[in-house]
């Protein structure tokens, strides 16, 4: 591109442990167990310091890897924050879907649904912490903003195709388009996670309880 021929007669440049150096922009491999012990030293130092405090050289150590690895597979903490989000939001779509997909009735649909938030919030709070710590970095960063837009954009297709397909299969009827439902699912969840875990004693049976009534309104007859 822009003109620039790749010269075999050069090197080719290379990270930390003699791995060849990814091109800025290029993907890297987070395949790696090492990359996998970042992102989850990252997951962990974003619940207890906070993205401001979680610095390469916190993290790095917590991972048992040089900060030049740190560098090399994710270039800044804050895109190392948007992995770490990535992640979690792929492995727990993964789960809903699997779940949803054993469910032969609108009301068992839901019920899941709701019982997937709470243990969410009862068993991991760090992803709760994470996904909003990543929200308000893109208010202040133009390129984060964009990641972000694009996990929100990624995940909501996600739903709205298990809608979809619950639909298809008689077990939904959709009151509205399926993306715009899974919109209102996301944004119910989303203000009941805030909520619980900003008063964990309280008991929001009643919350949760008005919260299905939502969305049975939304997804059946």
């Amino acid at each position: 591109m822009g003109g620039v021929t790749a010269d075999s007669s050069v090197a080719a440049p290379q990270g930390p442990d003699g791995a060849p150096a990814a091109v800025p922009g290029s993907a890297r491999s987070l395949s790696g167990e090492k990359a996998q012990r970042i992102i989850e030293a990252m997951r962990r130092s974003v619940a207890r310091r906070g993205t401001a405090g979680s610095t390469f050289d916190h993290v790095s150590r917590e991972a048992g890897v040089s900060r030049g690895l740190l560098h090399y597979y994710f270039g800044t903490k804050e895109q190392l924050l948007v992995e770490a989000v990535r992640r979690d939001c792929e492995l727990r779509m993964e789960m809903l879907q699997r779940q949803l997909a054993t469910a032969q009735s609108a009301d068992a649909f839901i019920d899941l649904m709701a019982q997937n938030l709470q243990q969410t919030v009862r068993e991991d709070p760090d992803f709760v912490t994470l996904i909003f710590e990543l929200f308000t970095l893109s208010r202040r960063n133009a390129d984060i903003a964009m990641e972000y837009a694009e996990l929100m954009r990624g995940t909501r297709e996600q739903v709205a195709g298990m809608l979809r397909a619950g639909q298809r299969d008689g077990i939904l009827r959709l009151h509205a388009d399926p993306e715009a439902v899974a919109e209102i699912l996301f944004s119910l969840a989303d203000g009941f996670a805030l909520r619980m875990l900003a008063e964990p004693e309280r008991d929001f049976g009643a919350t949760v309880e008005a919260g299905i009534a939502c969305a049975r309104a939304l997804l059946t007859d």
